[in-house]
C-alpha cells in the first residue's frame, strides 16, 4: 500500500473505508465479540443480564447455530439489544436458518432505535454501501453521528470520511480533522496515520506540527502500518537536521 506525501482526500476515504469493519457479511462472524468489543459495557450487560442471551452467545460461540438463533429471538423479542443486533446478523446471513434480509434489517433498526452504538453504525454502512438497501449518505450519515458521539470509533472514522468527501453531508476537512483526531484516539490506526498527515500538511485550521505529526505516525507504525513507519523515520530525519546544534 502506498501513500503520497501529501493528503489526497479520495484516496484515504477509500483506504479508511476498506479497513473499518462492519460489512455485514462479516458482522456476525462472532456475535458476542463484535458487540462487545463496540459496546462492551453495555454488551456484558445484555449478556449477563440476560441468561437466554447469554446462553444464545455460548451456543453461537460453540457452533451450535439453530439453537443460538432461537435464543437470540426470544431474547430480542423480550427486548434485549444484544439480541436483536445478533438476531439481525444471523439474519442477514443466514446463519442457524435461511436468510431473511429484510427481517434481518428490522431487528438491526431496533437495535439501533434502542440507542446501542455498533448497531447505529452497521445500520448506517449498511445504507453508506447500498447493501440491501439503496444507498443513502444522508441517511448513513445520521447514523454515523449517532455513533460517533457515543465514541464509537469505527463510526467516528466513517464519519470523517463522509467529511471529507462532502458525502452525506457538507464537505468541511475541519470536522473531518475532528473526527479523525477521536478515531486516533480512539486507537483506529488508519485514522492515526490521516491525522498525522494533518498535522504534517498544516491548514483547515490545523496548525503543521512535525513532532505531533512524527508522534501519529509512530502509533500507526506500531500498530503494523508500515508507510506509516516509514513517514515515522522520515519525518525523525527531517527534525534531526533542523534541531539547533549546541
Amino acid at each position: 500500500m502506498t501513500r503520497p506525501k501529501a493528503l489526497f482526500e479520495r484516496h484515504f476515504a477509500r483506504i479508511a473505508r476498506a479497513l473499518a469493519i462492519g460489512c455485514l457479511a462479516g458482522a456476525a462472524l462472532n456475535v458476542s465479540a463484535i458487540a462487545a468489543g463496540a459496546d462492551a459495557a453495555s454488551a456484558t450487560a445484555g449478556a449477563e443480564s440476560d441468561p437466554q442471551t447469554a446462553n444464545a452467545v455460548a451456543d453461537y460461540n460453540a457452533g451450535n447455530l439453530s439453537a443460538a438463533r432461537a435464543e437470540f429471538q426470544a431474547a430480542a423479542e423480550r427486548g434485549n439489544r444484544l439480541a436483536e443486533f445478533n438476531y439481525a446478523m444471523m439474519l442477514v446471513n443466514g446463519e442457524g436458518g435461511a436468510a431473511d434480509v429484510g427481517e434481518g434489517r428490522k431487528w438491526l433498526r431496533k437495535a439501533a432505535d434502542a440507542n446501542m452504538s455498533h448497531a447505529q453504525y452497521v445500520y448506517g454502512k449498511m445504507y453508506d454501501d447500498g447493501d440491501f438497501v439503496e444507498r443513502d449518505p444522508v441517511q448513513a450519515h445520521q447514523w454515523f453521528l449517532k455513533a460517533a458521539k457515543q465514541g464509537h470509533v469505527q463510526a467516528e472514522l466513517a464519519l470523517a470520511n463522509q467529511y471529507l468527501d462532502g458525502r452525506g453531508t457538507t464537505r468541511d476537512n475541519k470536522q473531518a480533522f475532528y473526527w479523525y483526531k477521536k478515531a486516533a484516539e480512539g486507537g483506529d490506526m488508519t485514522a492515526q496515520y490521516v491525522t498525522g498527515s494533518f498535522y504534517e500538511r498544516g491548514g483547515d485550521g490545523v496548525p503543521k506540527n512535525l513532532n505531533v505529526a512524527r508522534a501519529y505516525y509512530a502509533a500507526a507504525a506500531a500498530q503494523g502500518d508500515p508507510v506509516a513507519r516509514l513517514k515515522y523515520q522520515q519525518l525523525s530525519a527531517q527534525l534531526m537536521k533542523s534541531a539547533p546544534t549546541q
